[in-house]
């Protein structure tokens, strides 16, 4: 692979919520950012981090299951607990690094 071409950018951002089963506020936060996402276009995914160490990946629970619900932008640590929407929404109206927008 040429290391001098970009690499491809997705064209949507991505909000990955990051939650474990009986999280009622996790629950709130996913309705919360299923609104946003119809409002704003990103694509929006839920990975329960129980789910996914028992399948084998305990990097997820290990590193943000003490503080769930978390909030991923674009695989970056954006919030926990709850919905910064102020701060979410003006990350998600900048240009995504290396976007023709840039």
């Amino acid at each position: 692979m040429d290391m001098s071409e970009p690499r491809p950018q997705p064209t949507r951002r991505q909000v990955q919520l990051l939650t474990r089963a009986g999280c009622t506020v996790c629950l709130r936060v996913q309705a919360q950012l299923a609104d946003l996402a119809a409002e704003l276009g990103f694509e929006l995914s839920t990975t329960d981090v129980d789910v996914a160490a028992a399948a084998g990946d305990t990097s997820l629970r290990a590193e943000f299951g003490d503080r769930l619900p978390v909030i991923l932008l674009d695989g970056e640590e954006h919030s926990y607990w709850e919905v910064d929407e102020p701060r979410l929404r003006a990350d998600l109206a900048r240009p995504i690094f290396g976007s023709p927008a840039d």
